[in-house]
This record gives structure tokens, C-alpha cells and sequence, in this order.
């Protein structure tokens, strides 16, 4: 079963409300076969299926790949990060670092006040930073205009989205006091337009049997090949055009370890691949890009 959950974890990252029949139809299973393999998954705890507000509606104009390297125990500082709002994903690695975290802000001046804090933690030695500039592709990154407005019904569905991204529209329904097609016409506007993405979050532990993977790569040349290679991956979860420690950043997941070895060979050969960093996520102890709407609009008052 484990080819048949990863491709319906990938299906599930690419939209989480697909509905069991369309699984079923793609992966020549019957949908109870399909309703079973997912409801166990999440039942396990290997995914959670969740909606995640654009960055750009949650006033989060500015993303870094944070890469620390400790000075002795850590738990204190993984602790402070994993509590704090505006850092989405806390990751033990592999390689020159021990930890990578993301930091999403407002602005720049907000992101310099995070790290300063992040320094102050006897546990950090060093901290190396990349900028995002363009994300290209990830779960939980949309795009959406600027123009387009929300109101109090949509915060509440996507505050109920939140924490059951596969929610019935009956559910939903009962919750905003709306009809279930009006439900489904919020949804259809608010996915369609990019103010929302419903996705699967994958567990990562010592448990989950899954590799994933970190790229950092230094680029000569034109970059765009390198992000269209990656965008052809299955198993990519995010990418990113930085500036700063590296180029490019990227997540490779994936059940079988070895895919993303020929992966990892076939983005090396590239000619615009100067060099490429590779780390790999020992555990997660946090992605979380759900961040309440409702309490954002809050803060900005």
C-alpha cells in the first residue's frame, strides 16, 4: 500500500478536497478503497488536511529560509520558535545545520527583530539566511488579487477550513448558517481566486517511513530551466528563488528514498547547476501554515 498512499498524498497536497470518487478514478481503486486509505491516514496522524490563508491576505509580505547552526541543547530554542506565530516549520537536519526554520513577516524590519531574537538564544552559534524573492511552487503558497475581498462569512469557513480542510459543505453549512450551496459557491470563489489552499500536511518523524529531503542550490545562468525541472518533480513540495545563502531553495518528499536520489542526480546535471547543498529533515516538530485569519485581523486591527 505504500505506492497507493504516496500517490494519494500527493493528489492531497495538490488539492485536499478531491473528492474520493476522482481519486479512485485516477488510481483504478474503488472509492471505498480510497475513503479507507485516506480516513486511516489521518486517523494515524500521517496527515492532516488543512486551509491555509495566501501569505499576501495574512499580510505576510516577507519569507526566509533560516538555517541554524547549535551550540548545545536545543530544546528550549525549538520550544520558543515552534510557539511563535510567524514561524510556520521547525526542522531537525542533517548536514552543516541543525535546525532550519521558516520565518514569514510583514516586513523587512519585522523579520530583522525575529532573527535578532533568534540570536539571543545561548543554543544558536550561527544563523544562515535566504531571502525567498518568488516562490514557485508549495502546498500552501497561492496567489491572489490584492482586489479581492473577504468578508466575515468567508473568515469563518475558512477558520472551520482550518482545522478539517475535508469539512461537508452539510458541516460547513450548519456552522456559517448558509445554504449548502451557497457553502460550495464560497469555496469554489475562494480556492479558485487563490485566497485559500487546502492541502495535506505530512507528518515527519522517525515513524512516518518518508524521506524528504532539502536543496540549496548556487545557480550559473538563467534559473528558470532549474525551476521548471523541479516544478516536473512529483515529489517537490516547495520552491523557491532566494537571495542570500542560496539561489534557490527547495523540499523533496517521497516514501521510496531512492527517487529522490535519482532526483536529486538528474537537477545536479543541469549545466545551470553550479553547485547544490543537500539536507536531510530528521523530524519535523512543526508545519503549521494555518495560521488563524480571524486573529491576524485582529492584530492589524
Amino acid at each position: 500500500m505504500v505506492d497507493v498512499d504516496d500517490a494519494l498524498i500527493r493528489a492531497l497536497q495538490q488539492d485536499g478536497r478531491r473528492s474520493y470518487s476522482g481519486l479512485a478514478r485516477d488510481l483504478g481503486l474503488s472509492r471505498n478503497q480510497v475513503s479507507a486509505r485516506v480516513r486511516t491516514m489521518v486517523a494515524q496522524g500521517r496527515i492532516r488536511i488543512v486551509a491555509a490563508a495566501d501569505p499576501g491576505l495574512l499580510g505576510e509580505r516577507v519569507m526566509a529560509h533560516v538555517a541554524v547552526v547549535g551550540a548545545g541543547p536545543s530544546s528550549a530554542m525549538v520550544q520558543a520558535l515552534c510557539a511563535r506565530d510567524d514561524v510556520p516549520l521547525v526542522s531537525a537536519v542533517t548536514g552543516g545545520h541543525d535546525l532550519i526554520a521558516e520565518i514569514r513577516t510583514s516586513d523587512l524590519g519585522s523579520l530583522q527583530e525575529a532573527l535578532d531574537w533568534l540570536r539571543r538564544f545561548p543554543e544558536v552559534a550561527a544563523l544562515d539566511v535566504a531571502l525567498y524573492v518568488e516562490v514557485s511552487s508549495g502546498v500552501f503558497i497561492a496567489e491572489h488579487s490584492a482586489a479581492r475581498r473577504i468578508d466575515e462569512v468567508d473568515v469563518r469557513l475558512i477558520e472551520q477550513l482550518r482545522h478539517d480542510g475535508r469539512a461537508s459543505c452539510r458541516h460547513l453549512a450548519r456552522t456559517v448558517m448558509l445554504s449548502e450551496s451557497a457553502v460550495r459557491g464560497r469555496l469554489e470563489r475562494l480556492t479558485s481566486s487563490g485566497v485559500v489552499r487546502i492541502g495535506a500536511v505530512v507528518a515527519h518523524d522517525a515513524e512516518s517511513r518518508r524521506t524528504k529531503i532539502g536543496l540549496g542550490v548556487t545557480l550559473c545562468g538563467d534559473g528558470e530551466p532549474v525551476v521548471a525541472a523541479l516544478r516536473q518533480c512529483p515529489e517537490l513540495e516547495f520552491a523557491a528563488r532566494t537571495v542570500g545563502r542560496f539561489d534557490l531553495v527547495a523540499t523533496l518528499n517521497s516514501a521510496e528514498a531512492a527517487t529522490l536520489v535519482s532526483r536529486i542526480e538528474e537537477l545536479t546535471a543541469l549545466p545551470q547547476v553550479a553547485r547544490m547543498e543537500t539536507w536531510h529533515h530528521l523530524q519535523t516538530w512543526k508545519e503549521d501554515y494555518a495560521l488563524s485569519l480571524s486573529r491576524e485581523r485582529a492584530l492589524r486591527g
